[in-house]
């Protein structure tokens, strides 16, 4: 409105009045000071009338209130005032509107909060009986009372009228029904028709039945009355008075209201839901006062928490109490199922600790990790051949979980069978620090130290992981290949959620793609990973293969130094799944491994999920390369022609190992010696293309794999021209850091020196710090007693072949 039009209505307004006040005989003068008087007066009560509602109307303690993806309750947190206040639904029931109106407030829809006709009957009733006998309040002028609890008097009465007509003015007609449906007292700790319908009668509002919306409606007239014990006829006569009413003015039909008149009234509080009560603790800590609709899915939720329940019976008979699960759905970026521990009402083994959240050793589930960064590198080929033999790199010596070794063994197959000494090789020549900020950019959080403090432990369990950021990790490498599938380039995702977003859940819609050309881990080098661990098998624990009905699936386990934690990660093209067993306290227990307890559990939750089909091979992502069959590296020129195979590799594959193991050798025409062209002689010569391991290599291999053909021996007349490594240490490994432990006697004990060596049966003369120790034939072992310092051990073969070794006595 313009200036000018303002102060014309302004001057009207003030026109009209001092015409009134002339009429009633006041004078100009008088009028006039009355007027500077009255409108600042008018003004203030105009604005008081306009911004006197709260903002919120209640200001009040409100519980967590968490439902799965579809608004099923999950559960539920009390409120800070210890009330069961569920927070304000965006509706109500239409049954329990139309009990409360007939029972409360039957003029509601056409007044404007204050109903004067029931402001004169209320007085006439009470002036008669010379007390209050009757209220005028409207559901209006009731919410009101209630957002301000103050006393009953006549003066707050009239305050609650002037509010009353303000509310009408701010809100529509079934926004006031639900402020007073989710405040009203409902008996007891319990306020709104929303706890009330949990507690009473064990189901959510949405479902009440006509008896139960009008049990609700009469309750909060004398609250008092909902007392399990006592006043059941007076609740029970009110509401079937109320239904009586309906009836009769038919609102519901004679059936309705016969049945509505058969049910019983509530004999005692229900407890309310208690699924995925570690999620609903968790946003209850980050969200309290709020209700959130979770990702989860009550139905695998529930399933989960069963098989987890199952199995920790039976575990617990072990000593071991505690199990974490979780399920994330790669698509959509979901979890659907979040089982932070069992038993969570029981706290005697640390029940309500959230092991999904908590920092726990991760034994060997780190491993495909490492695998998938070297073949995305180029550093390895998926089934190059890797070293398993005894090592120790500055006193750290670590073993395979069998304490057996096989000499050489293929990456893949070393990944598959979770052998520990390929893969503190692989890291050695990754490196620590490359491995340690790969995890950190992968989502793992509780690496709290530097590279160097981890060092090759780092493989091996020697750093803390959280089920919730491992299973993430996992579930982008199968987003990775997924997309990459689908899209031919990669999607870049927002971190996996519990929390559902409010957004278009029609699956048809079309989603806005943010591509980027660059993932973590590439679609080749995850395909590799995940074909490696479809063929996991750990007979001496546990054989997938035997376990009906499973679908297939990539999957992992590891176990931690002491087996106090057993991890299991396992995929499929559509779920990941995480589990953790152990003890909440960090006690271990015999058996305690991952494939044991984890592993099985992991079966078990994949048998509850549908099935999907497994990934295909992203080829445009990898290349087609030879490959030498028996060493896994790229074919050599000494390679046979009719051994090799043809396969896709991650891309950087290429500039991989080519194959050093087959060598060309000359061998006389019998097989039986190796010889030269100068000193073969009557014996003939051939040429030949042979598997040859490193010595050491080989004395663990050849005992694996019969079928392993060592070298014959170099013909006599060739003995000068032998260049080939003949011989090798098995202990005590290159640097490495001995101690000597007292025998029972108190003598000081003995180390075993120990040597592999081609031919067996030749004399080995042993020497330390050049001082001659003893001979070997045939078994070369050789105990001694060396004293502390550092060391130089030589051996020399009866040929004059030698080799040297450097180790450390502590």
């Amino acid at each position: 409105m313009a200036k000018k039009q303002i102060r014309e209505y302004i001057r009207r307004i003030y026109t009209s009045l001092i015409s009134c006040l002339k009429k009633i005989g006041v004078t100009y003068k008088s009028a006039k000071l009355r007027y500077r008087i009255a409108i600042p007066v008018l003004f203030a009560l105009l604005l008081w009338y306009v911004f006197c509602l709260p903002r919120p109307l209640f200001n009040v303690a409100y519980c967590t209130v968490v439902t799965d993806r579809n608004g099923e309750l999950l559960g539920a947190r009390i409120a800070a005032d210890e009330q069961w206040r569920f927070p304000p639904p965006d509706s109500i029931p239409e049954k329990y509107k139309i009990c409360l109106v007939e029972f409360e407030d039957q003029h509601f829809y056409r007044h404007w909060g204050v109903n004067p006709l029931s402001i004169g009957r209320a007085a006439k009733q009470n002036i008669e009986r010379r007390k209050i006998f009757s209220g005028a309040s409207t559901i209006t002028m009731q919410a009101i009372r209630m957002s301000r609890g103050e006393k009953r008097t006549f003066g707050e009465k009239f305050i609650e009228m002037i509010l009353a007509t303000r509310l009408e003015f701010s809100y529509s007609k079934d926004e006031i029904l639900n402020l007073y449906a989710s405040h009203a007292p409902m008996g007891g700790n319990v306020v709104g028709i929303s706890a009330a319908a949990w507690r009473y009668f064990g189901h959510d509002v949405s479902q009440l039945s006509w008896a139960e919306a009008a049990t609700l409606a009469v309750l909060p007239n004398s609250p008092s009355i909902m007392h399990f014990g006592r006043n059941r006829d007076q609740l029970l006569n009110k509401r079937n008075r109320l239904l009586e009413r309906l009836q009769n003015k038919g609102i519901i039909d004679k059936t309705d209201y016969e049945l509505a008149l058969s049910e019983p009234l509530p004999f005692q509080p229900h407890t309310l839901p208690q699924v995925a009560p570690h999620l609903v603790t968790r946003i209850y800590l980050d969200r309290p006062g709020k209700e959130t609709q979770s990702t989860i899915s009550k139905h695998y939720q529930s399933q989960t928490e069963t098989i987890l329940n199952r199995w920790n019976a039976e575990f617990a008979q072990n000593g071991v109490n505690n199990i974490a699960a979780m399920v994330i759905d790669i698509e959509k970026n979901e979890v659907v199922a979040y089982c932070g521990n069992v038993d969570f009402e029981n706290s005697a083994y640390g029940n309500q600790v959230d092991i999904i959240k908590a920092s726990r050793s991760t034994g060997s589930i780190l491993k495909p990790l490492l695998y998938c960064a070297m073949l995305q590198d180029g550093m390895l080929l998926p089934h190059q051949l890797q070293p398993d033999i005894p090592i120790s790199y500055n006193g750290f010596a670590p073993k395979n979980f069998s304490l057996l070794y096989d000499g050489a063994v293929p990456a893949s197959e070393a990944l598959a069978r979770s052998l520990n000494i390929p893969f503190v090789v692989m890291l050695r020549k990754y490196t620590v620090a490359k491995f340690y900020n790969l995890l950190k950019e992968a989502g793992m959080t509780s690496l709290n130290r530097s590279a160097e403090t981890y060092g090759l432990s780092l493989i091996l369990g020697g750093a803390e992981g959280k089920l919730w950021d491992i299973t993430r990790i996992y579930t982008g490498m199968a987003q990775s290949l997924k997309d990459f599938n689908k899209y031919q380039r990669y999607v870049k995702r927002p971190p996996v959620t519990y929390i559902l977003d409010e957004k278009d859940e029609d699956e048809d819609a079309e989603v806005e793609l943010n591509f980027t050309d660059k993932a973590i881990f590439s679609a080749g080098a995850v395909w590799h990973t995940f074909e490696a661990l479809t063929n996991v098998n750990r007979p001496e624990e546990i054989d997938w293969r035997s376990i009906p009905s499973i679908q297939k699936i990539a999957w992992k386990t590891g176990t931690s130094f002491g087996y106090r934690d057993g991890w299991a990660v396992g995929l499929n093209s559509r779920y990941v799944v995480g589990v953790w067993v152990g003890n909440a306290d960090g006690e271990g227990r015999p058996g305690l491994t991952g494939a044991r307890t984890a592993g099985m559990v992991l079966f078990d939750i994949f048998n509850v999920l549908p099935s999907a089909q497994w990934y295909a091979a992203p080829q445009s992502d990898m290349k087609k390369v030879e490959i030498c069959p028996e060493s896994g590296c790229l074919k050599g020129m000494d390679c046979p022609e009719s051994e090799t195979d043809t396969i896709y590799i991650p891309k950087n594959g290429t500039d991989g190992a080519v194959c050093s193991y087959h060598k060309i050798v000359h061998l006389s025409e019998d097989l039986n010696y190796r010889v030269f062209e100068d000193c073969a002689g009557s014996r003939g010569i051939i040429r030949k293309s042979w598997f040859i391991l490193p010595p050491s290599w080989e004395w663990y291999y050849k005992q694996q794999h019969p079928s392993y053909k060592v070298l014959p021996p170099y013909s006599p007349e060739c003995l000068g021209n032998n260049f080939t490594k003949q011989m090798d240490f098995i202990y005590p490994f290159p640097n490495a850091v001995l101690s000597l432990p007292k025998q029972i006697d108190g003598s000081v004990g003995r180390v075993v020196f120990e040597l592999a060596v081609r031919t067996p049966d030749i004399k080995i003369f042993w020497h330390l710090d050049d001082v001659f120790i003893g001979e070997t034939h045939d078994f070369h072992k050789l105990e001694y007693s060396p004293s502390i310092g550092e060391h130089k051990l030589t051996v020399v073969d009866e040929n004059g072949y030698s080799i040297s070794t450097l180790f450390r006595i502590k």
